[in-house]
């Protein structure tokens, strides 16, 4: 799963698709917050995920494996130089890929569907689907089978898809890329994990208000599994139903920009677990462009509980202040490159996509709460 574990834990995040104003691009090429290339020209990236793919998603029984994830970000904006290094560093935490059990096919794949044992099993279905198929047939096709279980592996499998995702709209769809998005939908397949049946609650005007009133759960100990579990009712947002594929981005961009905003006062909560309130939706922002329209809209309401569900297991009692940044976008991905953390480097990653000062006071935030790692 990913650094939450059993112990009250730890784990990472990511995302990159909205600007300052609520309006989204969903072409993923750059954005408003500082320098990002649309493509790797350097090889870097491919080299780095040739590398990553002989490891499995998890370790340590549910750590996940956020390689791809940050070098991904690492080279998107500007920081290829410092991506081997970066894994030298990162590679001994590690695990070899699982055996193969059973073969997952078209036939067989519900009873497989989040069954951790099945890792290596789904990672070898979609390695074929994808090698038989065009990538986004195979993503269209697994998307709404996928999507119920956002809260897989503490929403990491979405949120690397969404960096693969991302990779593949802006540049060449290589193999290790399209292996990459493989491993993504492998890993969401083996931790496929619902949310337990949720009520409503009173309507919220806006996302920001919505997060605010996500009640946490009552017993904030043990790992993100323990935590959701407890889980009985979130707010209703947006406040009306829509079925209008534009609304539902826009919706999705607001929540990105309102959860990157609330790490700045909420993050110290739990700095590394809250990022996911704001990456997951993200990736599922930068997941739309390359699917259908018809599920723009099921896939706002994924991201919600998503979002909602990392807040309500995470986030402190009170709120804390926060300084401005007093740093171009630019410098600070380079002070969280140079910081090291993976965590750090994905809601970076995702505060620069928003670009304002308060998601960039953020990214602030995130550098100083979690600890270094270079």
């Amino acid at each position: 799963m990913d650094d939450t574990t059993n112990t009250g834990g730890v784990t990472d995040a990511a995302g990159d698709a909205t600007n300052t104003g609520g309006t989204t691009s969903t072409s993923d090429a750059t954005n408003t917050g500082g320098t990002a290339t649309a493509d790797d020209t350097t090889g870097t990236l491919d080299e780095a995920l040739e590398r990553l793919h002989a490891s499995g998603p998890e370790r340590n029984g549910w750590l996940s494996n956020h390689g791809p994830m940050a070098v991904e970000a690492l080279v998107r904006h500007g920081q290829a130089p410092a991506v081997h290094r970066w894994l030298d560093h990162y590679s001994h935490k590690l695990e070899d890929m699982p055996d193969t059990a059973t073969r997952v096919t078209a036939e067989n794949w519900r009873e497989a569907l989040g069954d951790p044992r099945r890792i290596a099993d789904w990672t070898a279905y979609f390695e074929r689907e994808t090698a038989e198929r065009p990538w986004r047939d195979v993503l269209t096709e697994w998307w709404p089978r996928l999507l119920p279980g956002i809260a897989a592996g503490a929403t990491h499998p979405v949120i690397r898809v969404g960096h693969s995702v991302r990779t593949l709209l802006t540049g060449e769809a290589t193999a290790p890329r399209i292996a990459e998005l493989a491993h993504g939908l492998g890993y969401w397949a083996a931790r496929h994990q619902p949310l337990p049946a949720l009520a409503p609650l009173a309507p919220a005007p806006t996302a920001a208000a919505a997060l605010d009133a996500v009640a946490p759960v009552p017993e904030q100990n043990g790992g993100i599994r323990d935590r959701l579990a407890q889980l009985t009712a979130f707010p209703v947002w947006p406040q009306r139903f829509t079925d209008d594929p534009e609304e539902a981005r826009d919706r999705l961009a607001e929540l990105v920009r309102a959860a990157t905003h609330r790490y700045a006062t909420h993050g110290h909560g739990e700095p590394i677990m809250l990022v996911h309130a704001a990456t997951a939706p993200n990736a599922v922002l930068r997941a739309l462009p390359a699917l259908p329209r018809a599920l723009w809209v099921p896939s706002l309401g994924a991201a919600w509980a998503a979002s909602a569900a990392v807040t309500a297991a995470y986030s402190p009692a009170e709120a804390a202040p926060y300084a401005p940044a007093g740093a171009s976008a630019d410098e600070l991905f380079a002070r969280a490159a140079a910081h090291g953390d993976d965590h750090t480097i994905k809601f970076t990653d995702t505060a620069l996509d928003i670009g304002d000062g308060t998601a960039l006071a953020a990214a602030l935030r995130s550098i100083e709460l979690n600890p270094p790692v270079l």
